[in-house]
């Protein structure tokens, strides 16, 4: 299959992946209306054309939390990436110190974090979840920091996992969904050698390490369910901002006061993010939530966001209704499950080069011209 544009990546997955992988990270929750938000809303934003600018040297670089990138663009965490190609964490983490930016590990990856960090030179992210296991979340922060990990990425807004229908569908849960899932590796040979079978051990690593146990796809809902704290607060934080010394984001944030209690916090910055679309259906997409919380926070705390974004236009986009970083999910996980780490690289070459395409016809040179002025009408 020809490549020639981010969502050939999409196609491309959907050919080589079992369906209740594809399905898993291709879905949404309930009826999947903010999912398809999340991508029409931002598709929707008109930018305006300026023409006959010496636009010869543009600069995407960036900075954020004392890191250099070359692009205002980090890889998201996305739980089970090691999934979706052999030891796939590794290989998306190359990717992108290859390309000059940075990868986030989630909670719940396959590779541990003792296997990602010694893989890569540049420092990675770490995304945690608030879970009733606060022996596990000590536990993983000691081995984060251990691991020479600076920006520590929490997530609220999974309180409770959303109901992903999907996933029933598929056979990632539901009735008979090891049976299903064994058939449907069958019927995809090339994931099935490359990942089924070379791409061993198939469980959580960060959650083995700590249990001392394997945690496998079987246990995977069952432990998630069983952990995620329905009762969280703010206060709930407090520990962690003592305990961790380096940059804290916090991931979930759609709305302007939640937004505001995070500079409280005093949170180094945010996610403003509705999950990709994966947990309470019919809430704003990113794009319509971010204006509102950049008016309201914005240079008090690094503002990031994600959710929609499918194109080095869509970052664009993103940069002119008020972020300062953006991060890429499901994106990366098509290239991933593409084409491995060469995938991810490809990738990330055509997000810099629609970006230069569009910085170059909007008249910005650099990052810091990307604005509201771009916009071609008030959104």
């Amino acid at each position: 299959m020809i490549i020639s544009s981010p969502s050939d990546y999409r196609d491309a997955a959907k050919k080589i992946l079992p369906p209740f992988l594809f399905h898993y990270i291709d879905g949404g929750s309930y009826a999947e209306h903010t999912l398809r938000r999340n991508v029409d809303d931002l598709a929707d934003i008109g930018l305006k054309q300026r023409v006959l600018n010496d636009m010869s040297e543009l600069d995407l670089s960036t900075d954020i939390f004392g890191e250099k990138m070359r692009l205002p663009i980090s890889l998201a965490p996305v739980g089970l990436t090691g999934m979706y190609a052999r030891r796939g964490e590794v290989q998306a983490a190359r990717a992108a110190e290859k390309k000059g930016i940075s990868f986030t590990m989630s909670t719940v990856s396959v590779c541990p974090i003792e296997e990602v960090a010694p893989a890569i030179q540049r420092p990675m992210w770490f995304q945690l979840y608030v879970l009733k296991d606060r022996g596990f979340m000590k536990n993983v922060l000691e081995r984060a920091k251990a691991a020479g990990v600076k920006t520590l990425v929490f997530t609220v807004d999974m309180p409770i996992p959303g109901a992903r229908y999907r996933d029933m569908h598929s056979g990632m849960s539901g009735s008979f969904a090891s049976m299903r899932r064994i058939y449907q590796a069958m019927r995809h040979p090339k994931w099935a050698f490359d990942v089924g079978v070379f791409g061993k051990p198939h469980d959580l690593g960060n959650v083995s390490a700590y249990r001392g146990e394997a945690t496998n796809l079987e246990d995977y809902i069952g432990w998630l369910g069983s952990n995620f704290d329905p009762s969280i607060s703010w206060k709930d934080l407090e520990w962690i901002r003592d305990f961790w010394d380096g940059p804290i984001v916090i991931k979930g944030i759609l709305d302007v006061d939640d937004a505001k209690d995070a500079a409280k916090f005093g949170a180094d910055g945010i996610v403003v993010s509705n999950h990709g679309g994966r947990q309470l259906d019919g809430v704003m997409s990113s794009a319509k939530a971010l204006p509102a919380i950049a008016d309201a926070v914005k240079g008090d705390m690094k503002i990031i966001v994600d959710s929609g974004i499918r194109s080095g236009l869509d970052v664009v986009r993103m940069l002119a209704l008020g972020a300062d970083h953006t991060m890429l999910g499901r994106s990366f996980i098509y290239a991933l499950a593409a084409k491995g780490q060469a995938g991810v690289e490809n990738l990330l070459d055509l997000y810099d080069k629609e970006m230069r395409v569009a910085m170059t016809l909007t008249g910005a040179n650099s990052l810091a011209d990307i604005n509201q002025e771009l916009l071609m009408q008030s959104f």
